[in-house]
């Protein structure tokens, strides 16, 4: 009996290993759901239902509520071009989207629909000067990659910053929808978040948004 209950593990390690859904991901890395399209709330109901709220519950966010929030920030919503659910300036995608959460910093890769594990570190507490950043499930940060954007600084600062509210937007009205609670905030101490997150200097932090429970 104790040698049949061995080679059943055996064979149970074996297919884990195997498991197609194991191998698309590295160690730390987090593959993200395909998008769930059943929310029967309306445009106009999220609409109505999106507010800033500044009080939230340690309740983690489920993987599907994850993937559809980062899909509705800056997913890609046309396949055959890779272009995205929110705009930016002449198609230059130049907005990354960082994901601080208790497990660790991540990086929303929008080709793969997937996270990329920068640090295993909860550097929540540095996305911003409110109390209530350190404890919500979720902070995104939204940094703009100069490297990608062409004119001077003062272009690339208006238009990074415009195309940060479009995808802050979207993740407003996601959370309309899906009844959670967020508030996007630029009281963010910039310097020691971005040495922390080991950006470069054509790197530059536009805003964060907290998003989670309502407590």
């Amino acid at each position: 009996m104790k040698n049949a209950i061995n080679v059943l593990m055996t064979i149970f390690c074996v297919v884990a290993l195997l498991s197609p859904s194991l191998i698309s991901q590295t160690a730390g890395d987090i593959q993200l759901k395909p998008i769930a399209f059943a929310n029967s709330a309306t445009l106009l109901d999220a609409l109505k239902n999106r507010r800033s709220e500044r009080s939230f519950s340690e309740k983690e966010l489920s993987l599907q509520q994850l993937s559809d929030l980062l899909w509705a920030a800056c997913g890609i919503n046309r396949p055959e071009s890779g272009k995205r659910t929110a705009p930016t300036a002449s198609d230059k995608r130049e907005i990354d989207v960082y994901v601080a959460m208790a497990k660790g910093l991540y990086l929303y890769d929008a080709d793969k629909h997937s996270l990329k594990l920068i640090l295993a570190e909860d550097i929540r507490d540095l996305t911003g000067k409110q109390r209530f950043v350190k404890n919500a499930p979720v902070n995104l940060i939204f940094v703009a990659d100069y490297e990608k954007m062409s004119g001077n600084k003062e272009a690339r600062d208006f238009y990074s910053a415009t195309d940060t509210g479009f995808i802050s937007q979207n993740v407003y009205l996601y959370c309309a929808a899906e009844g959670l609670a967020t508030v996007v905030r630029g009281w963010v101490d910039r310097e020691p978040l971005a040495k922390k997150m080991n950006l470069t200097t054509d790197q530059n932090i536009i805003l964060a948004q907290t998003v989670g429970y309502s407590k």
